[in-house]
């Protein structure tokens, strides 16, 4: 059985801790933007890093490899095959077989392009690894990814298992949902989720991991085809919209472009 722990980086960054319980003293964490952390944790808990796992190259989640592998050593460190970042030891994509020896763990690889047009996530064990992909209630913006890549790996990941864990790299969910709130004011599932997750974040607490059951009652950007959706969509361009896609493209260049504008967001 495998444990996940978060670990808090910068002002809004989650790198995520994972044990083999059966293999006590090893772990692997994903998107070390921070090394400091990482290493202040591990110390704390006695625990050995085996591995680490990147989803894409942004400086917020690689900038702590190279202090982990001068303080770990022979670390393997595994990472999307298509984007340029130092310290990569395994270059993955697509249905490659992510292996942890020390630890006896596994994970599924799944190319998740949008955010980054390289970007990866990691699938296993009922736990999806995704970086900035998705996030509780929301998704990452577009960088040298494309709105269409975007809107596929979404759709993508709506089809895992609904009980799939999401674990995404930011504490950004109050500021989504206040963006859902604008697509569906009138979602109970949404309101419901909202009182809760404010409440957890009120007390300093994660509202992550969420599920993807979750995502897919609440998370606008997975909720593409639901009528009230397209319908809104529809209205902020004043045509009809002839695919998920472009509903998708409608929502994130409305959330860019206003919602972000007027809420102060750090969202990558």
């Amino acid at each position: 059985m495998l444990s996940v722990v978060p670990i808090r980086a910068f002002a809004d960054n989650y790198i995520w801790r994972i044990q083999n319980d059966e293999w006590p003293g090893f772990t692997v964490v994903v998107d070390p933007g921070d090394a400091d952390p990482v290493i202040n944790n591990l110390d704390q808990h006695g625990l050995a890093l085996s591995a680490i796992l990147i989803t894409h190259h942004h400086s917020d989640h690689v900038g702590g490899i190279r202090r982990l592998i001068e303080v770990y050593g022979d670390v393997l460190v595994f990472g999307p095959a298509h984007e340029r970042i130092p310290g990569i030891t395994q270059r993955l994509g697509e249905g490659d077989l992510v292996t942890v020896p020390a630890m006896d763990i596994h994970f599924q690889v799944l190319d998740v392009p949008g955010h980054t047009a390289g970007h990866i996530a990691y699938f296993g064990y009922g736990a999806l690894f995704c970086g900035d992909t998705v996030f509780a209630g929301g998704c990452g913006r577009i960088f040298d990814g494309t709105f269409e890549q975007l809107a596929a790996s979404l759709q993508r990941i709506a089809k895992l298992p609904p009980q799939t864990l999401i674990y995404c790299a930011h504490e950004y969910t109050v500021d989504n949902l206040g963006f859902a709130k604008w697509v569906e004011p009138e979602n109970p599932d949404l309101l419901r989720r909202d009182k809760t997750d404010v409440m957890l974040a009120e007390q300093g607490k994660p509202t992550v991991p969420s599920t993807l059951e979750l995502e897919l009652k609440t998370n606008p950007f997975l909720r593409l085809n639901i009528p009230a959706v397209v319908s809104l969509a529809e209205q902020k361009v004043g045509r009809p919209l002839a695919s998920p896609y472009d509903v998708f493209k409608v929502l994130r260049q409305w959330k860019d472009s206003e919602y972000d504008c007027m809420e102060p967001s750090s969202e990558w």
